[in-house]
């Protein structure tokens, strides 16, 4: 019942306003009070994202956003994908001294790359040639179609053939030692759910080479490893697990796997996916030429493989998701209102600290303004200049933005600022306002996110 209701209130960034509120009431009617709740959470947090440019609000683009797809990000979302992203590399590489980066291409003529669901680059203009030479009999017309896809540049769909390709040469620079990986992010291509339209996928990929007795310590440990990172960014860590690969589900050469998933409201989605390869697909690829496979210390063995495959854009979803909150609050007339905060992990928020000024000589704080802006910038802080915003706002507004946009802190120059050098700094966790000396706004700043960073 409640995936019926998702699929209704998954719409509503496709139409009007008054249309999704129609939408979502009469989704209401059909589930039960902790099904509309996560409607409600799953609502929210979509219209959330539109809002404050971590999507664009195309409705294409938020069905891709919501398979879990590469999309349209705003500002926002570039930035905390590229965060996300960061993080990763810095997790893998620095996990292990043996795990090295590589960059293959994205597309291969290598006829060996065929399979099922392979996915071909073909001249649209060059196959509307073909079908338009009304000479051809209709097997002639199929045999010079295929023979335009069989030589056509393929597409990957994952990073593990660019690893295995890269496995030989990788071997001589450790020596023919083992264990060792290769780690890659980037653009990989998913074929269509029927539709005949593949999307694009932020993937990331480690590829783990050791010694056939070792393969399934090492998906162990990379299980745990791999746990462990996701829910450390996590508001709320249980939300992320991991779990065996039933039998039935195994990929290929694989003898065993295991899932790390996020548990959304609509259900779990897969994260990342690790596999226990063994040593088969190795082989094909170098022709099964076990000589110049072979490791130092096996000499008539050959390496077996652990592959973790990630989703960083359905990463993305869950870290937002994780760090919604929606608390209630009185203003000052003793309204109940909803507060939504954005608690995104430090290290992940987009935005570090917002810039805004009080009352005053505005040219005199704008000045003071764009000195911190530049310390932030040198400091390699990100910052938004909510000073230049020429509209109007008071506090209470801004601060309700900012708390939804995910911005850690937000500091206010007022004329307190130009005669004692004194400034208001309010934290987005606990809402406390602050007084600290601009001398030292910096240094805080950056002691709590290498703080947090370290946890």
């Amino acid at each position: 019942m409640l995936s019926c209701c998702v699929r209704n209130v998954l719409c509503t960034l496709k139409t009007p306003p008054c249309i999704a509120t129609l939408a979502l009431q009469h989704s209401r009617r059909h589930c039960s009070t902790s099904s509309c709740e996560d409607l409600d959470r799953v609502s929210t947090l979509l219209q959330l994202c539109v809002d404050r440019q971590y999507v664009s609000p195309d409705q294409t683009n938020a069905e891709l956003f919501q398979r879990g797809m590469s999309c349209v990000y705003g500002p926002l979302g570039t930035e905390l994908r590229r965060n996300l992203l960061e993080q990763w590399w810095h997790s893998v590489t620095s996990s292990s001294a043996q795990v090295f980066g590589i960059n293959t291409l994205s597309s291969s003529k290598d006829a060996a790359a065929d399979g099922p669901g392979q996915l071909r680059i073909v001249e649209s203009d060059y196959l509307k040639h073909i079908i338009e030479q009304q000479e051809l009999s209709k097997e002639q017309l199929v045999q010079e179609v295929q023979a335009l896809i069989h030589r056509s540049p393929s597409l990957r769909t994952d990073f593990l053939q660019g690893a295995l390709e890269q496995f030989v040469p990788a071997l001589e620079l450790v020596n023919r030692k083992l264990p060792f990986g290769l780690a890659e992010s980037g653009l990989c291509f998913q074929p269509s759910d029927g539709s005949g339209c593949p999307a694009e996928v932020t993937q990331t990929s480690l590829v783990w080479f050791c010694s056939p007795r070792t393969s399934s310590h090492w998906l162990d440990h990379w299980a745990r490893q791999r746990l462990k990172w996701w829910r450390k960014f996590a508001r709320s860590p249980s939300d992320f697990s991991s779990s065996d690969v039933p039998v039935e589900e195994l990929e290929g050469a694989a003898s065993r796997g295991v899932r790390i998933s996020y548990s959304f409201p609509w259900g779990q989605e897969p994260l990342e996916t690790l596999w226990s390869r063994g040593h088969a697909e190795l082989l094909q690829t170098h022709k099964g030429v076990r000589s110049k496979l072979q490791y130092r210390e096996g000499r008539k063995s050959v390496p077996h493989v652990v592959s973790v495959s990630g989703n960083m854009d359905r990463g993305v979803k869950a870290f937002l998701s994780n760090s919604l909150q929606q608390l209630m609050k009185q203003d000052g007339k003793q309204k109940l209102l909803r507060r939504k905060v954005l608690k995104l992990h430090p290290v992940l928020a987009p935005v570090k600290v917002a810039l805004d000024i009080g009352r005053g000589a505005t040219m005199e704080l704008r000045q003071v303004c764009e000195g911190l802006l530049q310390e932030f910038m040198e400091a390699k802080i990100p910052v938004w200049p909510g000073y230049l915003e020429t509209l109007p706002t008071s506090m209470e507004q801004l601060n309700a933005k900012y708390d939804e946009m995910g911005v850690l802190f937000t500091v206010v120059i007022s004329d307190n600022t130009l005669e004692s050098g004194l400034l208001q700094v309010r934290s987005r966790d606990t809402t406390i306002r602050e007084t600290k000396h601009i001398s030292e706004i910096k240094n805080f700043l950056s002691r709590y996110i290498s703080a947090a960073d370290n946890i």
